[in-house]
């Protein structure tokens, strides 16, 4: 059996895109701005207004949804990269 191989510029992707993300925290007053400051580092066009909100059942923690466009897949990297070590983000998908 011979090890699957991958050329690092295929991509299932096609840049540029709309690219989904979800943001998982605790539900605090600065949660959504440090997402939005994160998401305008990493896409200067991001547009807040389109940011999807869910609270848990209990109140406790929220569900963000930002859309930024990927323009590649080291952007998409290192956005996930920032927003997981964020100190208010618990989960990102």
């Amino acid at each position: 059996m011979q090890p699957i191989t991958s050329n690092p510029n295929d991509s299932l992707i096609t840049y540029p895109s709309s690219f989904p993300i979800k943001v998982m925290g605790e539900r605090v007053d600065a949660l959504i701005p440090a997402i939005i400051h994160i998401a305008h580092q990493f896409d200067p066009t991001f547009d807040a207004s389109t940011i999807e909100l869910r609270e848990s059942k209990g109140g406790k923690y929220l569900g963000i949804t930002i859309t930024i466009t990927a323009t590649s897949r080291e952007q998409l990297d290192e956005l996930y990269r920032t927003l997981s070590t964020h100190p208010l983000v618990k989960v990102v998908l």
